[in-house]
């Protein structure tokens, strides 16, 4: 009786249930940062082994594994940041980005909010006709957290945005128009830049070099990144690690305006798709005999 007495004066005790409240926010939020990441299977991988390791030593007495398991918990405290040492750094990344907590809804877009919103109509605009050429093209927007490491081994452009610009950049065999552009509000940073590849071979077996170069970006920062096929024509957006495929003029541009805070709260917000976005294929007139062909040649986007 005293026991239960205990608990239930624990459960009207206001510090206890604020205890219990920090604890269920901060593992939902490490939850939230490792969906769609490698890190959930191997957070699932641990979980299921040590469940069961526990299980077996307590139903069947095993003092062996039971003393194991007793010095194994110091050893995984120290093990967790060498494991998840990525998905940790995003989610300090997204933690420090205090910008967006801080604006007020009743203050107006500011001078950058405008350079973006003009530069959200270049790249569209130039996105729309490098797919009419079929001009393979890999534009990554910076945002809050800096690309300045990948734009310094790059080549430097510092020019202001234009979607003349960036078609000249990605015409064929031209000297930049290999690898990705860096824009900065208004500006194009770099071009020729290299960028880390994404690691998720499983959900990306059927793309190539570019569209992975455009979602492993946007897995190591908060970037984005607008890759247009050399083979398909075809448009997408890539986000948070997630790629988004299949879009046509007006949709690039609602995508970006969204997901750069560009249009007013008021208005209707895409629902944010699964991890890969495969569906809505645009309709073809060739045989599917060629499409396969096609499919095969894609993999160098």
């Amino acid at each position: 009786m005293s026991n239960i007495g205990w608990l239930i004066s624990q459960l009207f005790d206001p510090r206890a249930i604020l205890d219990v409240l920090v604890v269920t926010i901060i593992i939902y939020w490490l939850l939230w940062v490792a969906q769609g990441t490698r890190a959930l299977h191997v957070i699932r991988g641990i979980v299921t082994l040590f469940a069961l390791l526990v299980f077996l030593a307590w139903v069947l007495d095993l003092s062996t594994l039971n003393w194991v398991l007793n010095r194994t918990w110091p050893g995984l405290v120290i093990a967790i940041p060498v494991i998840f040492a990525a998905e940790l750094r995003r989610a300090f990344e997204q933690l420090g980005h205090t910008g967006t907590w801080l604006r007020l809804p009743f203050v107006g877009q500011n001078t950058e909010d405008n350079g973006l919103d003009v530069a959200v109509d270049e790249i569209v605009r130039a996105s729309a006709q490098l797919s009419r050429l079929r001009y393979g093209a890999l534009m990554v927007i910076e945002r809050e957290t800096g690309l300045q490491d990948y734009a310094n081994n790059g080549v430097p452009v510092d020019g202001i945005l234009t979607r003349q610009l960036l078609i000249n950049i990605f015409f064929p065999n031209s000297p930049l128009h290999d690898a990705a552009v860096i824009i900065r509000n208004r500006r194009i940073v770099a071009a020729s830049v290299v960028l880390p590849l994404t690691d998720n071979i499983s959900a990306t077996s059927n793309l190539g070099t570019r569209h992975r170069a455009g979602i492993g970006v946007t897995e190591e920062a908060d970037a984005i990144s607008v890759v247009v096929s050399e083979e398909t024509g075809q448009m997408s957006v890539a986000h948070s690690g997630r790629l988004i495929r299949n879009l046509d003029q007006d949709r690039l541009r609602r995508v970006l305006r969204t997901l750069l805070s560009l249009d007013h709260p008021q208005t209707h917000r895409q629902s944010p798709p699964h991890r890969f976005s495969f569906g809505n294929r645009p309709k073809s007139d060739r045989s599917p005999s060629t499409s396969r062909q096609t499919e095969r040649r894609s993999v160098g986007d």
